[in-house]
């Protein structure tokens, strides 16, 4: 049984709660152990998630514009990927970010990075299988959970017998898939369909509900599917796959599609249908902590679990999966415990955006949200092709939408599908944040010809 060592706090994972919660804590000279069973540091949005898909988006971007060359008058000639020089400069980049984290931490005297596998032993006790083998024991006084999630494996017949891709993987490829079927019409995986099909891919997205991303809008919904059969790309919804096998080709996916069998045949198979919470190599048990049946760590809105003195943040708690809510929650813990604050999730408003290409930027409620809360709901909405600067750079495609309540003029939430959609949707957020009522946005002077300026004339609709 190793030593006992004694600390102020201990961190697991160095994602986007646990990191800047670490150097905010060495700073206040709290002796501080941060813990990764990674190889490198920055959790999964600097080491498999944003980073290195959002770089890889721009690459697929520029072969689309460079195709696109002749609608412009210009004449590029035939357009070629090196899948090999995309992903060098992802890995590049990755390095860059994780390695720029890893030697932040090390500049603080009571901060030290452990790089190992934790599990609970007891309420606020941890002990650390190394990557060398060896194993130590931590004790604190508060311990702060920001172990993230992974990708979800559904349980179909036959799949544990193929050689799958997940959203790490797919990234590691050294030359495009013939035929890739992507598995999941949600986020991650139309983000990757779009991005194969701009590197030279046949690509087929299968997913089980009646539409793409079916927590949007149906509008939202049926005009992205639009854009993507615009772009070449096979969608099928409603599917209910039943079986995953090898076949000749690579692989072969046998699926009901509204009450008839089909056979979907690819190269490769992208499985992108969600994530589950690294909580099951934790140990909660040992300490006590709650979790919901799905794995998920229960906090209440100050991100504290129901045992004294531990703390849960971002992806692990169930929380919206992204890097800006779980910097949030950094945010309130560290309020709190620092500054003896009472910062809370309540009232935060959610953005996201969606990288395809155009962006799908949403924040606040949908219409269908807006309607389901018994809001007086109003909608003001704008095709793209009426957006100056939409025309002017030729891409039209999608449109604004706007949900506002007529008793209040409040602006309840709003949705851009267009260039620069997570952009756009910013500045309904910064208006929902300061409460103003959507004829401000109307009656305000911005900057012409840009984007933003577009919300004029969205409002005006109304």
């Amino acid at each position: 049984m190793p030593d006992v060592e004694k600390l102020d706090a201990v961190i697991i994972g160095t994602g986007q709660a646990g990191k800047p919660l670490a150097g905010a804590l060495a700073e206040a000279k709290w002796r501080t152990a941060i813990i990764e069973k990674d190889e490198r540091v920055g959790g999964t949005c600097v080491v498999r998630g944003c980073t290195p898909t959002k770089t890889m988006v721009a690459s697929a971007r520029v072969a689309h514009l460079a195709r696109r060359g002749a609608d412009y008058g210009v004449h590029t000639g035939d357009v070629t990927v090196d899948l090999e020089v995309v992903r060098r400069r992802k890995r590049d980049i990755v390095d860059s970010w994780s390695g720029g984290s890893r030697r932040g931490m090390t500049r603080h005297e009571t901060l030290e990075l452990i790089m190992g596998t934790a599990r609970f032993v007891g309420p606020r006790s941890i002990e650390v299988a190394l990557h060398g083998g060896e194993t130590r024991r931590l004790e604190a006084e508060h311990v702060f959970i920001n172990a993230g999630a992974r990708n979800r494996v559904p349980d179909i017949s036959g799949l544990d017998t193929v050689d799958f891709l997940d959203s790490t993987s797919i990234m590691e490829l050294g030359r495009a898939p013939e035929h890739l079927v992507v598995l999941g019409g949600g986020f991650i995986g139309l983000e990757f369909a779009q991005m194969f099909r701009r590197f030279g891919s046949e690509v087929t997205v299968v997913d089980g509900a009646p539409h793409l991303v079916p927590r949007e809008d149906p509008d939202v919904s049926e005009a992205l599917e639009e854009i993507f059969r615009e772009d070449g790309i096979d969608v099928v919804c409603g599917a209910s796959v039943r079986e995953v096998a090898d076949a000749a080709a690579g692989v072969e996916l046998t699926a009901d599609v509204e009450g008839e069998e089909r056979m979907i045949r690819g190269s490769h198979l992208l499985v992108a249908v969600g994530i589950v919470p690294n909580s099951d190599t934790l140990d909660l048990d040992a300490a006590g902590i709650e979790a919901d049946e799905r794995g998920w760590i229960v906090v209440n809105d100050r991100c504290e679990t129901n045992v004294a003195g531990v703390w849960a943040l971002g992806d692990v708690t169930g929380a919206p999966p992204f890097t800006h809510t779980s910097y949030d929650d950094y945010r309130i813990v560290e309020e709190n415990v620092l500054e003896g604050g009472n910062a809370s999730r309540k009232g935060r408003i959610l953005p996201y955006v969606m990288f395809t290409d155009p962006q799908l930027g949403r924040v606040g409620m949908s219409e269908r949200d807006a309607e389901a809360a018994g809001k007086n709901v109003r909608v003001a909405k704008l095709p793209m092709s009426r957006v100056a600067r939409a025309i002017e750079t030729d891409e039209k495609r999608g449109f604004m939408k706007a949900v506002v309540d007529a008793d209040s003029n409040q602006i309840l939430g709003g949705t851009v599908l267009g260039v620069e959609g997570g952009e756009v949707v910013t500045v309904l957020q910064v208006a929902m944040m300061g409460e103003l009522p959507w004829t401000a946005l109307r009656d305000g002077m911005f900057a012409h010809p840009t984007l933003a300026e577009s919300l004029n004339n969205l409002f005006m609709t109304l």
